[in-house]
């Protein structure tokens, strides 16, 4: 995949420069786990949001949880 430099922002080009080395296993799981629970933090957030913003209770998400199950 080839990605001109003028496609990327600031923060992918500093990226790529501080991971231009080369870096064991190890790092490499530690990095991609940060950025895993970096975008899950992310995703909750926005989640949690809409929630907030529609007004879905426990009752609700239950509702649709059970209907489900019955029509499987």
């Amino acid at each position: 995949m080839s990605v001109s430099a003028q496609s990327l922002n600031d923060v992918q080009l500093n990226l790529l420069k501080l991971f231009s080395r080369k870096m064991s296993e190890t790092e490499q799981a530690e990095i991609n786990e940060m950025l895993l629970k970096y975008y899950d933090n992310l995703l909750q957030k926005e989640v949690q949001h809409a929630i907030n913003q529609k007004g879905y209770t426990k009752e609700d998400f239950e509702n649709v949880l059970n209907n489900s199950q019955r029509t499987k």
